[in-house]
């Protein structure tokens, strides 16, 4: 018997459309995208982290997973909260795209003294405060069209890199930020497709598209966000690379970007190694007076 069409669940833009298809063509069988809003996408004024975190992007595509409107979702593995959701199971990560961030109108080094720069990131924001005091910041929401069509009226915005490159705006990039230079957000860059976790028929399909690597990275860094027990209105990044062993990267920030606070350390279990160089953060570099 041929099993009917995957359902696939998805938010509306541009960018997540893609993603959604983008999972579509490696898993190679016929699919139906079943779109959902969520109230990131109804609530465009406010800063993200004050009506709710991450959250505002999953939550709708979630529940229309568990309660069997769709079969998986797919999401920006950024958005998506540290903590499981029950009935749920983090079924696949693909290969992941570039983590870095970008900045569009001018490349850093040529932003004038008192520069305004849009961001809707606190982590972005502190540690570009970090490295020029000088600068000063506006908030930034909307999809990826909607601030590039902002662009030209700050000096700079700043984005995340693979999402200019998965739209072909490539073009509007004027710098890519070093993950030296800015931590990323955990996970960024990386796709995270969840189904229930009793359907068996569903996690198999997905096993096929795991990506080894991106999955060790990127629960290296949901570990550490998951020790901080932080989320958008925290500046945190984590950045995991896998080659020639499990090395993790974090940060935490004040959000003014006076302080801010890294450690790297290398370990073999990903979410142990997140963990750990949290606790690190938190205990021994002084994060507990920051949070």
């Amino acid at each position: 018997m041929t099993r009917r069409a995957l359902r696939i669940a998805t938010r509306g833009s541009d960018l997540a459309r893609w993603q959604a298809n983008h999972v579509a063509a490696l898993l190679d069988t016929e699919v139906e995208l079943v779109v959902v809003e969520t109230s990131g996408d109804r609530e465009q004024q406010e800063p993200i982290w004050r009506f709710g975190g991450k959250g505002v992007f999953v939550k709708e595509v979630q529940s229309a997973v568990l309660e069997g409107r769709a079969d998986l979702a797919v999401h920006s593995a950024k958005d998506l909260p540290s903590g499981s959701i029950d009935g749920l199971v983090l079924a696949a990560v693909p290969e992941r795209g570039d983590p870095r961030d970008a900045l569009v109108g001018t490349p850093l080094v040529d932003l004038p003294p008192g520069a305004r720069v849009a961001t809707g990131s606190v982590r972005r924001r502190a540690q570009l405060a970090d490295l020029r005091p000088d600068l000063t910041f506006d908030g930034l929401r909307g999809n990826i069209p909607t601030r590039v069509a902002k662009a030209d009226g700050y000096d700079a915005i700043v984005v995340a890199a693979v999402a200019l490159e998965r739209l072909e705006m490539s073009d509007r990039i004027a710098d890519v930020l070093p993950t030296s230079v800015m931590v990323p957000q955990v996970a960024q860059g990386a796709l995270a497709v969840e189904c229930r976790s009793d359907d068996d028929a569903t996690r198999d399909a997905l096993a096929a598209i795991e990506d080894h690597d991106s999955r060790r990275a990127v629960d290296a860094e949901r570990g550490f966000l998951a020790e901080l027990g932080g989320d958008c209105d925290l500046p945190a990044g984590a950045y995991a690379t896998t080659t020639g062993g499990l090395r993790l990267e974090g940060l935490l920030a004040s959000l003014d970007g006076r302080i801010i606070l890294r450690h790297r350390a290398e370990g073999e279990a990903p979410e142990a190694l997140g963990r750990a160089v949290a606790r690190h953060l938190l205990d021994q570099a002084g994060g507990h007076a920051l949070l």
